[in-house]
């Protein structure tokens, strides 16, 4: 429930900074520091805290993310959380030590979710209760390693053009990642307490006889 609130807080945070502002061309981040109410900040801080909750269900339920891959998901997690506390500089200022901080944990949360969903495709494919979401995680792991290519590639020789799309794509894909692990996770744990509720009525009866 908290990414798809944080999910629509980012995408409200969109419209409101300033209207001679390109989000084709501008990254979310410079569009948080136009954003005076917050709201992108904010939405990234409880997507972060979000993710954080969601790797803790999935361990609780015995997901098979332990390791490189629950590290990975932490490492993403704590940027984002990072990244909503320590701001960008506007649009044609300097970088300060704050900016490059930011710059560099968005670069650790952006990378470490597609490497983790990478690693953990073979994993969930081997684990029964996982399996049928393993082919959707490598095709969104897949779209987020392109997603990397392109935004790297827009980045550096590109000279920034259309960035703000990349951007926007490869969030998308990660996003949707993590909707899809919830989902996941949240039908699973439905699904036993369902099965637990079914059976006590049977192991009741049981000790009655």
């Amino acid at each position: 429930m908290s990414i798809v609130s944080a999910v629509v807080a980012v995408v409200a945070g969109q419209f409101g900074p300033d209207p001679y502002l390109d989000p084709l061309n501008v990254t979310i981040s410079e569009y948080a520091v136009s954003d005076r109410g917050g709201v992108t900040e904010v939405a990234m801080a409880v997507m972060g805290l979000g993710s954080l909750a969601l790797l803790g269900g999935m361990r609780a339920a015995g997901a098979p993310v332990r390791g490189t891959p629950e590290r990975l998901l932490l490492v993403w997690s704590v940027a984002l959380v990072v990244a909503a506390v320590v701001p960008t500089t506007p649009i044609g200022h300097d970088l300060t030590l704050t900016a490059q901080i930011h710059r560099y944990v968005s670069v650790a949360a952006f990378v470490s979710l597609p490497a983790a969903a990478a690693l953990m495709v073979p994993r969930l494919a081997a684990d029964a209760a996982w399996k049928p979401v393993a082919r959707v995680v490598e095709w969104l792991a897949l779209a987020g390693g392109f997603g990397l290519l392109a935004i790297t590639y827009v980045a550096l020789p590109g000279g920034g053009v259309m960035i703000g799309l990349v951007e926007r794509l490869l969030l998308a894909a990660e996003v949707t990642l993590l909707l899809v692990l919830a989902g996941w996770l949240a039908r699973l744990a439905w699904a036993r307490g369902v099965g637990k509720a079914v059976n006590f009525p049977t192991y009741h009866r049981f000790i009655a006889s």
